[in-house]
């Protein structure tokens, strides 16, 4: 019996100048560290037959299975503010799309199966440790109910990358409901290419925002929809303490979900201004920056759009800009509802945003833990003595205005059991931290021991519980093992 994929490709019946076709290049042993089996049962895949060799040389790229179409998507991008107009898959190869279970259409990509058309003098190659990170922040992320790619499998190739030094290879099967990006329509857009603009929008419709086939004005709908997505994926980031690090419009999705793992991170303390990646040297993408480059981002999406809206450019601009004006009050009215919620208010009333704001203020001025301090909040709601205030520099500061909270919970009627059950629920214990992270990636390329990773994914899959056998997952860094700069992967 052979490993097999239901393929049903319909990006590859795209026009040509949409992708490039490419096979995987082969490597050299390929050996399996990590399936997904539930997720693989969700695609309607046979998880045993992934665990046999057959099925780590697909996963690896070095057998190209029964019905796939491999291609390398097109795509340009504006990457820190600076555009560049041919980018494109140059280290992934889609190997085709599956229906999932649950009716939805879903790519299978190989990152890290070798070079392209679009890999612009690079190996193709993906490193260990980058895979790693993917893997665990982005399943972290589907726990935690983010919309994100998802990690089918990890891979390590027998074969070595040269980056600063040589690492072990490795290859990331990813799973998303598409990888269509602001930056496949800037492909387009800088070619002044409007038919393929439009032939790009109306499959984006059909796959991702059916709801829009019908009606009177399709391409504004879309932009109408992509923003709302946006917009709530943002501030679903924050209400978790998430830094992208990277949000270029090449790695902005159309679907909505979050998309390419490269110098990612959780904050530890929090601070607005907090940056981790080694490449944003101005902090262009900073925790508190990501609702602006959202925005910017989706501009360049209207842009690329007019051309659909009106032969009129004036009227296009016009309609954009109407539809753009619609993301900062969606973005905040989904924030503020989450904070809400995080502090365990049920009802909105005047001075909520106020005694939140204040609370966020005195954590940034205190240094005190974004994670721990309302998960302990939750604890706080039903016992004085609960430790929120000991991630405080200064305690004072949390029992002025943990005194004002208390006297905002009184007036709803929930009972405190009531209220720290809903908390917890949104509130979690465990995040992806870049110290454990890190650990584990070591363990990994220096020892190949893959336990700490496999501890580390199977803490982060049930975020919101306690877990007391596993409670050291949720300490902070110490000083010395503070992870202050994360790396791209190329």
């Amino acid at each position: 019996m052979t490993v097999h994929f239901p393929f049903q490709n319909s990006y590859s019946a795209l026009p040509d100048s949409f992708f490039a076709r490419v096979a995987p290049t082969p490597v050299a042993a390929p050996r399996l560290i990590k399936l997904n089996r539930p997720l693989a049962v969700q695609l309607g895949l046979e998880p045993d037959m992934l665990e046999t060799p057959e099925g780590a040389a697909i996963l690896a790229g070095k057998t190209v299975p029964a019905g796939a179409d491999p291609i390398a998507m097109a795509y340009a991008g504006h990457q820190f503010g600076q555009f560049v107009p041919q980018l494109g898959d140059g280290r992934a190869i889609l190997l085709g799309e599956v229906i999932d279970r649950d009716g939805i259409r879903r790519d299978i990509q190989l990152k890290g199966s070798g070079p392209t058309p679009f890999s612009r003098r690079g190996d193709g190659r993906a490193a260990l440790g980058p895979v790693l990170r993917e893997y665990i922040v982005s399943e972290a992320m589907y726990a935690l109910g983010i919309p994100t790619t998802r990690s089918l499998a990890a891979v390590v190739t027998g074969e070595h990358v040269i980056r600063e030094t040589a690492l072990p290879g490795a290859v990331l099967t990813r799973i998303a409901s598409s990888h269509i990006r602001v930056g496949t329509f800037q492909f387009f857009a800088v070619r002044r290419d409007t038919d393929a603009i439009r032939r790009l929008a109306d499959h984006v419709i059909i796959r991702h925002y059916p709801e829009l086939r019908d009606v009177q004005r399709p391409y504004q709908a879309l932009l109408a929809g992509v923003v709302a997505r946006q917009a709530d994926l943002v501030a679903r980031w924050l209400l978790v303490g998430f830094i992208h690090g990277v949000m270029n419009t090449d790695n902005s999705s159309i679907s909505g979900e979050t998309i390419d793992y490269g110098p990612c991170a959780f904050m530890d303390a929090y601070n607005p201004s907090q940056v981790f990646s080694s490449i944003d040297e101005m902090g262009r993408y900073a925790y508190a920056n990501q609702p602006r480059i959202a925005l910017w981002n989706l501009t360049r999406l209207a842009e690329c759009l007019l051309p659909l809206f009106s032969d009129e450019q004036e009227k296009a601009v016009a309609e954009a800009q109407d539809i753009l004006g619609a993301f900062s009050d969606q973005f905040s009215a989904a924030y503020q509802a989450g904070l809400r919620k995080k502090v365990g208010l049920f009802t909105e009333r005047d001075g909520d945003e106020a005694l939140i704001q204040d609370l966020l203020d005195a954590m940034a001025k205190n240094q005190a833990d974004f994670t721990l301090t309302f998960r302990k909040l939750g604890d706080a709601a039903v016992d004085d003595s609960a430790d929120a205030r000991a991630q405080f520099i200064e305690p004072a500061a949390f029992d002025e205005w943990a005194g004002r909270w208390r006297t905002r919970i009184a007036l709803e009627p929930q009972t405190a059991a009531e209220r720290q059950s809903a908390m917890h629920a949104v509130n979690p214990m465990f995040v992806p931290r870049n110290h454990r992270v890190e650990a584990v990636i070591q363990a990994a390329v220096n020892d190949d021991n893959y336990a700490p990773f496999e501890e580390l994914v199977k803490v982060l899959a049930k975020p919101f519980d306690d877990q007391p056998d596993y409670a050291a997952y949720a300490d902070p860094p110490l000083p010395d093992q503070r992870v202050l700069r994360t790396f791209c992967g190329t």
